[in-house]
């Protein structure tokens, strides 16, 4: 039920009443170790998680044969332990001494083997290994069928383990495929409250959520939702996750207020139910930093990111990989304000304890070459963009097949340094790479297919193909105005709906857009953000070509400003600014 200190309490108290009775080394002392040691496990607390497994492992060594299943048992929970503490390679050492013993202890069809099996497929999933993970969860699986029969709970929870795997590596149909198997097992046989029941609807929406599918994936949480709310106590930590799950949908729709709610409910109840350094009010602090980030608001996303930042440094080991989660969540900050300096020394952080605590194939290595290269184009150091962008790349060539879903956001960063190099045949190639992925992974509406059909409009722009552009950002905006999204998508879209009518001499429908993206803009970013600085630019070109001057002279100078406080000083945008003012 989430009540840990209750847990402990009852625990220590049997440990009392063991001592008296029973000699030191006595077998019954490990069992009171072991789950004393697995509270604080499940309260976050990983080193006193260790100290108690490891007390009941060294009486067992004592007390019992090399090859009891008992001490199996012991390596399986410090192996948890290890991979709770994001050291996985510990992990590995630990559920690999249990799986020998499991192996020479029990029939080669016994469930215990499947169990010790998907151990170690859980591993190599959190290293993003996952043709390693999918082979020991199949093998789980294969002893499973045969020696469980078919509606058994544990054949569900090797069914939704596969799924797992497919949604991490962007394969979505076959996500659903194994999740809806695991489902229909529980809906046979569990009472239609129970919490594993809400489990398997709560897998279900992630997937539609990370397909773009919000509607769907709101109706699948929510179902999850109210039987966490029959099953569980209202301070139970399921019920913030779930909370959390539903806040996490509304965040990505754009719709920040709800995120919020969501978001501090679950919050709220993480505080009631966790000791004050537990590694989940880590994560939940980070949610909300996430949404005060979409918002612009960053210096409320820096407060809430540092919070995560500080039961971090205190619950996790040094190299957990979380705690690179953070550094990196707190220079995407500094690059979205545009302080692209301070957002390498954070990004340097994230790779360093990444290097150490990931295998070299592991996808979140290639995230942190992604933000080196978006800080890199931000600062106009374009090699250094496409050396992290090839370095990204190769990375996922390793870990995903072709055509997976992360290689789209690869492609548009590729597309965008190469169209701010001006060289617009390759900028277009690798946009169009980007859509066609993105068009057989997400929904007609999804807002990241928006953004791409106005980064190929831009291209057609700049290559003076001005039918073409109007018709991609039509597109766009099509999304962009009846789903709900990101408004500074939204705002993207309007500018270079505006640059386009400018070069076509439109310059009243121009205005209009420009207009239209800088109110966005402006309620959303700080007043010198770099991104305001486009606008004001642009929009001193269309009151020179219409012989405003004034306007124009008003426009460039708060350009110039900006770029001049925000940017390297040979940064191409500043250039081009001093250019348009000395006209």
């Amino acid at each position: 039920m989430g009540d840990y200190s209750k847990a402990l309490e009852f625990y220590e108290k049997g440990f009392e009443i063991t001592k008296k009775a029973l000699p030191p080394n006595h077998p019954e002392f490990a069992t009171s170790y072991s789950n004393i040691g697995q509270v604080y496990n499940d309260m976050g607390d990983y080193s006193k998680a260790l100290e108690f497994c490891e007390k009941s492992l060294k009486i067992r060594e004592k007390a019992l044969p090399p090859n009891h299943p008992n001490l199996g048992s012991s390596y399986n929970h410090i192996g948890q332990a290890y991979n709770d503490m994001g050291d996985y390679s510990k992990a590995l050492e630990f559920y690999e001494k249990d799986l020998e013993i499991t192996k020479k202890a029990l029939p080669p069809n016994h469930p215990d083997l499947a169990t010790s099996y998907s151990n170690i497929g859980e591993v190599y999933n959190n290293m993003g290994d996952y043709s390693k993970a999918l082979e020991f969860y199949e093998k789980s699986l294969k002893i499973r069928e045969k020696a469980l029969p078919p509606n058994h709970p544990d054949l569900a929870t090797s069914y939704s383990n596969v799924g797992e795997v497919y949604n991490n590596m962007g394969d979505y149909s076959k996500a659903l495929e194994f999740y809806e198997k695991s489902l229909k097992i529980r809906e046979k046989v569990l009472p239609p409250n129970h919490p594993s029941l809400a489990t398997s609807y709560s897998n279900i929406g992630e997937v539609y959520n990370d397909m773009g599918d919000y509607s769907k994936a709101l109706e699948f949480y929510e179902k999850s939702h109210k039987i966490y709310e029959k099953a569980l106590p209202p301070n139970h930590p399921h019920l913030a996750s779930s909370y959390g799950n539903i806040g996490l949908v509304y965040n990505d729709m754009g719709d920040y207020s709800k995120a919020l709610e969501f978001y501090e409910k679950s919050h709220k109840i993480f505080e009631k139910a966790l000791p004050p350094n537990h590694p989940s009010l880590a994560t939940s602090y980070t949610c909300i930093g996430q949404v005060y980030n979409n918002m612009g608001d960053y210096s409320k996303a820096l407060e809430f990111y540092e919070k995560a930042h500080k039961i971090r440094e205190k619950a996790l080991p040094p190299n957990h990989p979380d705690l690179a989660s953070s550094y990196n969540n707190i220079g995407q900050v500094y690059n979205a304000m545009g302080d692209y300096s301070k957002a390498l020394e954070f990004y340097e952080k994230d790779l360093e304890i990444k290097k150490k605590a990931l295998p070299p194939n592991h996808p979140h290595l290639a995230g942190s070459h992604l933000n080196f290269a978006a800080c890199y184009e931000g600062m106009g150091d374009y090699a250094a963009a496409l050396k992290s962008l090839r370095s990204a790349f190769q990375i996922q060539q390793q870990a995903f097949q072709e055509g997976n879903p992360a290689f789209a956001s690869t492609y548009s960063l590729f597309g965008r340094v190469y169209r701010s190099m001006k060289d617009y045949p390759k900028a277009l190639d690798n946009f169009e790479k980007c859509l066609s992925i993105r068009q057989k992974a997400l929904p007609d509406n999804h807002p990241d297919r928006a953004t791409t059909y106005s980064d190929i409009g831009d291209v057609h722009r700049l290559m003076d193909n001005y039918e073409k552009a109007l018709a991609f950002h039509q597109k766009a905006l099509n999304i962009q105005e009846n789903v709900q999204c990101n408004p500074l998508e939204c705002a993207m879209t309007y500018i270079n709906l505006g640059e386009t009518y400018r070069e076509t001499k439109d310059y009243s429908t121009a205005l209009t857009y420009f207009e239209k993206g800088l109110e966005i803009r402006e309620k959303k970013l700080p007043k010198n953000h770099p991104d305001l600085a486009v606008v004001y630019h642009n929009m001193a070109k269309l009151y020179l070509a219409t012989r405003k001057y004034s306007m124009a002279m008003k426009n460039i100078q708060q350009a110039v400003e900006i770029a001049q406080e925000k940017l390297p000083s040979t940064h191409p945008h500043l250039l081009e600014y001093k250019e348009t003012f000395e006209k």
